[in-house]
């Protein structure tokens, strides 16, 4: 691993006070842009029940969050291309200038949506204008993923690379529950039409200054890579990418799963215990906050248990289980009779969802080199988590209206079904990852 000074590589004593503390503070520095980078993305899909109809008001409600949820997947569908762009990025010009570019447009896709004229106004163009405020956020969330990842794994030191990795998924789901929090608070303080109205736009608005906040913040972050490995040729290229094609399928298989069960436990699941099980909005909001807190705070927990017992032994727990209790979860919370019942269900699967999300960056930087380190992982990614991540609400609701919704539960189990394979593929990264290797060359004299 490169050292965390923008000079030269140098040997360093792992265990060395200051050493340490160099790391906490990249990790902080480069998780709180994260955090501020979800909280943007996923404040659409909390606040979608209010403006869905401002912006399609044709249908019943079922219809509404259809169309809404349409353009919330079309914003997955720009994640390869951002993870194309600012992995290239972060592999040629480094990870903390890739890490500065991506926040910047993130705030300019939020205000758009803040500031945007609705159906009423505008007609056909308010909905046009919102798909491409979600393109804008997309392509910014797909080059977040991949270069902060990246960074995450690099700056850890090995014996705790999955504990302090996790903090990416700490400040992920920190960024959902951001935005549910911020709905919840908007709840108590507004009524249902002034959330209707005008209050659904007041979220937008604290993720652009957010994200300015997180811009200032980045612009402290040290480089992890050299001046050689960004100079390389094939550094950020889809060519050198390729010459790793097992690696590239093997992190598809995990993303396509991990990122279909983590989207229906979180941001679809409070649809769900609306549209579905009949829960009121505010109560399923509530329940999600606390579910989401309650995940959020199990991810080091998780991570440090993959530094101890390996990361193909976490991916075969978690392909295993959701194979397991997807069905019987999901069948259950459709016909809940009270919040705390919901709120355990929710947690048993993102128990089993945790043993992805604690290590999700690290086992696919551990796959890669330095020089396409960054472009490996976002975009093996990006293109998994669009077809199956981005499209999980859509599909869900599809069936739903088709009249077939429990084909939704086992369409997932067959989605874990894949990365199972994908894991009995893989090697043992922690002990002979590309960053351990990393690591013996700093260390060499």
């Amino acid at each position: 691993m490169a050292t965390l000074a923008h000079g030269p590589s140098r040997p360093r004593d792992r265990h060395e006070p200051s050493d340490a503390l160099r790391r906490v503070k990249a990790i902080v520095a480069g998780s709180s842009g994260n955090l501020v980078e979800w909280y943007d993305f996923y404040v659409y899909s909390f606040t979608a029940l209010y403006f869905a109809s401002e912006f399609f008001p044709k249908g019943n409600q079922t219809t509404q969050l259809l169309s809404a949820a349409g353009v919330f997947a079309a914003g997955f569908l720009m994640r390869p291309v951002g993870s194309w762009l600012f992995g290239w990025l972060a592999d040629k010009r480094g990870r903390r200038f890739s890490m500065m570019a991506a926040v910047v447009l993130m705030c300019a896709g939020s205000l758009l949506v803040a500031v945007l004229p609705t159906y009423a106004s505008i007609g056909i163009a308010a909905p046009a204008l919102l798909l491409l405020a979600r393109l804008v956020q997309g392509l910014s969330v797909g080059g977040e993923y991949g270069t902060a990842a990246t960074y995450m794994s690099e700056v850890a030191a090995h014996e705790h690379r999955g504990f302090y990795s996790s903090f990416q998924y700490v400040t992920l789901i920190g960024g959902q529950l951001l935005a549910v929090l911020v709905l919840v608070i908007l709840q108590q303080f507004l009524s249902d039409a002034e959330l209707r109205s005008w209050g659904w736009r007041i979220p937008f608005v604290i993720g652009a200054i957010a994200a300015v906040i997180a811009f200032f913040l980045r612009r402290t972050l040290a480089e992890t890579t050299s001046h050689a490995t960004r100079t390389r040729t094939d550094a950020g290229t889809l060519k050198g990418m390729f010459r790793y094609p097992r690696s590239f399928l093997v992190v598809m298989g995990f993303t396509a799963a991990g990122s279909l069960t983590f989207y229906t436990f979180t941001t679809y699941m409070q649809k769900y215990l609306v549209n579905t099980a009949g829960m009121n909005a505010r109560t399923a909001s509530s329940t999600m906050t606390a579910a989401l807190f309650c995940f959020m705070i199990l991810q080091p927990v998780f991570g440090a248990l993959a530094d101890k017992i390996g990361r193909r032994n976490s991916m075969l727990c978690f392909s295993v289980l959701m194979m397991l209790v997807t069905v019987p979860i999901l069948h259950a919370l459709a016909t809940v009779g009270d919040p705390l019942t919901a709120f355990w269900l929710v947690m048993l699967a993102m128990l089993c969802v945790s043993f992805y999300t604690s290590i999700s960056g690290l086992v696919k930087a551990e796959l890669f080199p330095m020089h396409v380190r960054a472009l490996g992982v976002g975009f093996s990614y990006a293109i998994a988590n669009a077809i199956f991540g981005g499209t999980a609400e859509y599909v869900a609701l599809w069936f739903k209206q088709a009249g077939h919704e429990t084909t939704f539960f086992w369409y997932v189990v067959a989605i874990s079904a894949v990365a199972l394979v994908a894991t009995l593929a893989m090697p043992e990264t922690r002990r002979k990852g590309y960053l351990t290797a990393d690591d013996a060359r700093q260390l060499e004299p």
